[in-house]
């Protein structure tokens, strides 16, 4: 059997970034879904080219480059178009992910997908853990973050699965609305019963 993959995820603003960092520290291994993403329409990449064929010159930049902010605009309001976008990069975006998950040396590794219960990858994950707070402080974080209104950040949250959707797929909780050593703690003890279960599933 492979290696023991534990799925992280949570809502926009919820702090997975924090949570995924403090488990690499201690030892895990990292697959960033978000990154994948990026490098699968990196410059040179075949699905930036049927991108740039399928939407115009208008979504590559000068430089050859995918311009994001003309392509999320081009397809925020349109579902047929994202459903086109998804179904081109959703394939190639998992096959990179179990790829990179199987060939993680540390004991196990952390596979962080932002919308890991919308596009149902539960299915790569032994374990899935949820990064959650209330929809309120991910709003006012992405307010923060990204320097958008609150409609506009309102809308990213809708767009995503509820909070109880999110929860109700979770194997395990990290409430990430307290101070950061509390949040770490449930990082440490997790990650201690992640080594534990990975040594005695994973070791033959």
């Amino acid at each position: 059997m492979g290696q023991l993959v534990v799925g992280l995820t949570g809502g926009i603003g919820s702090g997975k970034t924090t949570v995924a960092n403090e488990f690499q520290r201690l030892g895990a291994g990292l697959v960033d879904a978000d990154v994948i993403a990026r490098q699968v329409v990196a410059k040179g990449a075949p699905a930036l080219a049927q991108i740039g064929a399928h939407f115009g010159t208008q979504v590559i930049d000068a430089a050859g480059e995918l311009d994001r902010a003309a392509l999320r605009a081009l397809v925020f309001d349109n579902e047929a178009e994202r459903q086109w976008l998804n179904q081109l990069l959703h394939p190639i975006i998992r096959q990179q992910m179990i790829a990179e998950s199987q060939n993680q040396q540390e004991p196990y590794t952390l596979l962080v997908v932002p919308l890991l219960v919308e596009n149902r990858l539960q299915e790569l994950c032994q374990r899935i853990v949820v990064v959650d707070v209330p929809v309120s402080t991910q709003v006012q974080r992405t307010v923060a973050r990204d320097n958008v209104s609150d409609q506009s950040a309102q809308a990213i949250v809708n767009r995503q699965a509820s909070r109880w959707q999110r929860l109700r797929a979770a194997d395990h909780v990290i409430s990430n609305n307290r101070p950061f050593e509390l949040v770490a703690k449930d990082v440490l003890q997790l990650h201690r019963h992640f080594l534990e279960f990975a040594t005695q599933s994973y070791s033959n």
